[in-house]
C-alpha cells in the first residue's frame, strides 16, 4: 500500500491545503471509484469521499476512503449520522481507525425525502456535535461512550462543516464554537465565493477566539454556468457567490473556462486572507476542470 502524504501535516505546517471530493458511484467495481479518483493523486491534499451523497445509495464511503488510501491518496471519509445509530456509527469509526484512516468529516445529514428513495426511515441517532466527541473519545481515552473500552488506536484527525455567512455586528459564531468543543480540528465549509464576506467572517471568528482554534479551509467550486451558480444559490443551504461573479459568468464566451479561471482566483485570494487554512473544491457539473486548477495553483502552496 502506498503511503500518502497527510492532510494533517500540511495544515499543521502552516501551507496552504486544497482538498476537494468525490462521490462514489453506484457500483460494485472499484475501478469505477478510481477513474474519479486517480486524477487527483498528487494534487489534493485530500479527497472527501462523500456518505450517501443527495440521500441516495452508492458504494460505501468507508470501503472508498479504503480504496483511496490503498492507491496513496488521502481520505477525508464523511461519516452522516442520517443512516445509523450510535453502535453501526461506533463500528465505522472503528473500522476506520483499522484501516488507518485519520481525517474525518462528521455530519448530522440532510433529510433522506431529498433523494430517490424517499421512503426511507431517517436515524439522526446522534448529531454531528455527539459524533465528534464519541471519535474523540475513542481516539483520546481508548473507549465508547457508554464507558466500554477498546483495543487499538485510533489517529482521528477530526473535521466538521461550517457555513460562513456574512456577520452582523452582534452575530457571534456558536454552531462552531460548539464543534470545535466537542473536538473538531478542521473545517470545510460551504460555498463562499465573496472574498468580502470571507474576510468579515473571519475576523469574527477571531474575535471569538476559534480562528487558532480550528483550520478553516473555504469550500469554493468551478462554476459551470451562470444558471448553475443561480441554482446553487437559491436552492444549496448557506451557499454564497457574489453578483460579480454571476456576472462574469453571464458575459463568458466559455462559461466553464471561466468558472475555472474564477475558482483559481479566488484561490490567490483566500491563501492571502489571514486565518484561512486553505480551500475545499467541489465541483457540481464540472468535475473535469478541479485537476487542472490544482495544478495551476501550486505556487500558492509553498
Amino acid at each position: 500500500m502506498e503511503t500518502p502524504k497527510r492532510l494533517r501535516d500540511v495544515l499543521e505546517a502552516g501551507r496552504f491545503a486544497i482538498t476537494t471530493e468525490i462521490t462514489p458511484p453506484a457500483s460494485c467495481d472499484a475501478r469505477d471509484l478510481l477513474k474519479k479518483a486517480l486524477p487527483l493523486k498528487d494534487l489534493a491534499d485530500a479527497v472527501n469521499v462523500t456518505d450517501g451523497a443527495s440521500a441516495r445509495a452508492h458504494l460505501s464511503a468507508i470501503t472508498a476512503a479504503g480504496i483511496l488510501l490503498q492507491n496513496g491518496i488521502d481520505p477525508i471519509l464523511q461519516l452522516t449520522c442520517r443512516d445509523r445509530n450510535r453502535i453501526a456509527l461506533q463500528s465505522e469509526l472503528m473500522a476506520a481507525a483499522a484501516l488507518n484512516i485519520e481525517n474525518l468529516l462528521l455530519l448530522t445529514g440532510d433529510d433522506p425525502k431529498a433523494g430517490d428513495q424517499p421512503d426511507t426511515k431517517p436515524v439522526f441517532d446522534l448529531d454531528s456535535k455527539t459524533l465528534l466527541k464519541t471519535a474523540r473519545l475513542m481516539r483520546d481515552d481508548g473507549e465508547l461512550p457508554n464507558g466500554r473500552k477498546i483495543a487499538g488506536q485510533a489517529h482521528f484527525y477530526l473535521g466538521s462543516a461550517d457555513s460562513p455567512v456574512d456577520p452582523a455586528p452582534e452575530w457571534h459564531p456558536t454552531a462552531l464554537a460548539a464543534k470545535i468543543d466537542n473536538g473538531a480540528q478542521f473545517a470545510q465549509t460551504q460555498f463562499c465565493m465573496d472574498l468580502d464576506i470571507v474576510a468579515r467572517y473571519v475576523a469574527k471568528l477571531r474575535d471569538a477566539g476559534l480562528i487558532d482554534r480550528i483550520k478553516l479551509l473555504i469550500g469554493i467550486a468551478p462554476l459551470a454556468s451562470a444558471r448553475s451558480a443561480r441554482w446553487m444559490r437559491e436552492h444549496l443551504y448557506g451557499t454564497i457567490i457574489s453578483d460579480d461573479i454571476i456576472t462574469r459568468m453571464d458575459a463568458a464566451a466559455d462559461a466553464k473556462a471561466t468558472g475555472a479561471t474564477v475558482c483559481l482566483e479566488l484561490l490567490e485570494g483566500l491563501k492571502s486572507i489571514q486565518g484561512v487554512a486553505g480551500a475545499h473544491i467541489m465541483a457540481p457539473l464540472n468535475e473535469p476542470a478541479v485537476p487542472a486548477i490544482i495544478r495551476n495553483a501550486a505556487h500558492l502552496r509553498t
